[in-house]
């Protein structure tokens, strides 16, 4: 009996080869959704241009993909809760390709935005399930390092993908770069399928329906008012009232759904856990300056600088460069060591003076200052991104992995696509004033030169090497100057970053992975049965909660079997619900939620099988 159930409650933990060649299937899947979210960043003003979209287009061709992904996200979350964590992968890998396969065959910004959604969508369960997935097979201690290669990853990919769009648009067109993910999708869900062995904790599957569509709606309200104030209405004014009020208090309602159903897509009781709170509060911050940078320096290079696609994206390899390096450096550290608080608050401050140093570019600055504020920049990103999530996984139980991962990934997408909206609306506003303001003076000192001005009307972004010399210096410093100008405004959320990673408790990493946690809990369970010679309901539930993810680990111990002393380092008003090496483990947060199904009743209990 022993050894049947020890066998089952392992059934999850990968070791040794196993564990490498699914790491690999998880990686290449990851890669996907990273090149094909970068190949097409240098070619989106040739893109936009060749359809007809103006600035709002624009931005909204990438804020389309990071809405639609950061509210898929909880979504994805909660099922790897309930369900198959292999089978969604897989899933989401599918629906990215379809999508970027449709976005391949747009031919105006409206067919191309609704193709971006569905990327997003799939995007969402690529960067959810893959740190779930991380976080089942791998602890929070040995976590580190691979959170600094999936950093490496997201950097030969965002630095490849620019290079590898840039020589599809100019050689074959930019259509192309829609396509290249497909045959890397495919390889991907084979290695999946043949690799990655999971124990499938199947519980009811009951999706919160309302709590998406009022986050969705009440967030894409928000977002839509960021983009259009200013230019299709005015700020204060009855669409801001309607965008506005309406948006806030759709989000009220949301909050109000969430504390009711009894499966949450962002559960609220996880905000009583500080570390989450302040992790959430970072990763907005971070994902603002990762997505806004990413977006507004292939304008940069393109738009204030002249470059092709090709050259738009060598240009831009200190900041990938930034991102690798400091987030496999730091992820090796932090493995070795244990400590990631001091890295991360450092790496606050590093990103704070990238964003100040950008924030002073120009259309005549020196490209040696533009890589060094890259570089920096960069570094900031790569210290601090991927460890929000670590930190968080750390101090969660082990049946909240999906739903607190996904949140992380949620309000940092969230972040930058808001980041993103607003930056886009005040880059066109500056720009449409800098252009007025250059032509206005070019008309007074040489009037002859105003001949292809009439290519700048109606606000869509023009084709630089079309132009005649003296208005593209017009344009080049427009741009120059107005994206150095919303650099400068988004440093102040650095400072916000620096003051919750500050705040976030210096949590020492478990040495176990979730399904460690899960099978230990399951030997114990099936020991005190065997010296009891009875199954006690205390064992009972503990047995069948364990197994279906339904409460955390208390100090490794089972309910009944001896009281649990706080662990080293835990915080008991963290709420920290994992179990650590040896003895130690933090005082579990909300052990028992209210509402949960009685353990005891098969229909709740669920079913556990294996994805093979």
């Amino acid at each position: 009996m022993t050894s049947t159930t020890a066998q089952t409650a392992d059934a999850g933990v990968l070791t040794g080869r196993a564990k490498n060649l699914a790491l690999t299937g998880l990686f290449l899947s990851m890669a996907v959704s990273m090149l094909s979210m970068s190949v097409v960043g240098t070619s989106m003003p040739i893109i936009i241009a060749d359809i007809g979209g103006n600035q709002a287009a624009f931005t909204w061709v990438m804020t389309a993909t990071m809405l639609a992904s950061a509210i898929t996200t909880p979504i994805w979350g909660k099922l790897a809760d309930l369900t198959s964590k292999k089978v969604l992968l897989q899933l989401s890998l599918i629906v990215f390709v379809l999508g970027s396969a449709a976005a391949g065959l747009a031919h105006d910004p409206t067919w191309l935005i609704t193709s971006r959604v569905f990327q997003g969508v799939g995007a969402g369960g690529l960067g959810a399930l893959g740190q779930i997935v991380l976080a089942e097979i791998i602890s929070p201690r040995e976590r580190g390092k691979y959170m600094g290669i999936m950093g490496a990853i997201m950097a030969v990919s965002t630095v490849g993908g620019p290079l590898l769009g840039g020589w599809i648009t100019d050689a074959a067109g930019w259509r192309w770069n829609f396509y290249v993910s497909v045959p890397i999708a495919i390889v991907a869900i084979v290695v999946l399928q043949r690799t990655l062995h999971l124990q499938t904790l199947r519980r009811k599957v009951t999706i919160d329906y309302w709590g998406a569509v009022l986050i969705s709606a009440g967030f894409s309200s928000l977002l839509i008012w960021v983009t259009l104030g200013g230019q299709e209405f005015d700020w204060w004014s009855l669409p801001t009232l309607v965008m506005v009020g309406g948006g806030l208090l759709l989000l009220v309602i949301a909050v109000i759904v969430e504390l009711r159903v009894e499966e949450p897509l962002i559960p609220m009781h996880l905000f009583k856990n500080r570390t989450f709170t302040m992790a959430v509060i970072a990763s907005i911050a971070v994902g603002l300056a990762m997505f806004g940078t990413s977006v507004f320096l292939g304008q940069y290079m393109q738009l204030a600088r002249g470059k092709t696609p090709t050259e738009s994206g060598l240009l831009t390899i200190p900041m990938m460069a930034g991102v690798l390096l400091a987030s496999t450096v730091v992820g090796q550290i932090i493995s070795r060591t244990g400590k990631w608080k001091r890295y991360m608050v450092a790496g606050s401050f590093v990103l704070l003076a990238g964003l100040v140093m950008m924030g002073q570019l120009r259309y005549d600055t020196s490209f040696w200052y533009v890589g060094v504020s890259m570089f920096i920049l960069g570094a900031g990103v790569g210290m601090c991104m991927q460890n929000l999530v670590l930190v968080v996984q750390n101090t969660v139980s082990p049946n909240e992995l999906g739903v607190s991962s996904s949140a992380v990934t949620f309000f940092r997408t969230i972040g930058g696509t808001a980041g993103m909206s607003a930056m886009g609306a005040m880059l066109s506003q500056q720009v449409i004033e800098f252009i007025k303001e250059g032509l206005a003076a070019l008309a007074k000192t040489n009037p002859a030169a105003m001949a292809g001005a009439d290519k700048l009307s109606g606000g869509t972004i023009p084709k630089i090497a079309e132009l005649p010399a003296p208005i593209r210096t017009v344009v080049e410093d427009a741009y120059g100057h107005g994206i150095g100008d919303v650099f400068l405004a988004a440093s102040p959320v650095a400072i916000v970053a620096i003051i919750a990673i500050m705040f976030i408790p210096n949590i020492p990493l478990s040495s176990k992975s979730a399904a460690q946690q899960r099978a230990e809990l399951q030997r114990e369970a099936a020991a005190g049965s065997e010296a009891t010679g009875t199954v006690t309901p205390q064992f009972f539930d503990a047995a069948v909660e364990a197994a279906t993810g339904q409460i955390p680990v208390v100090a490794g111990r089972l309910p009944g079997e001896g009281s649990a002393s706080a662990g080293e380092g835990a915080d008991a008003g963290e709420g920290s619900a994992r179990a650590t090496s040896g003895s130690s483990a933090g005082a579990g947060e909300g052990s028992a939620a209210a509402g949960r199904p009685d353990p005891r009743d098969p229909g709740a209990a669920g079913s556990a099988g294996s994805d093979r």
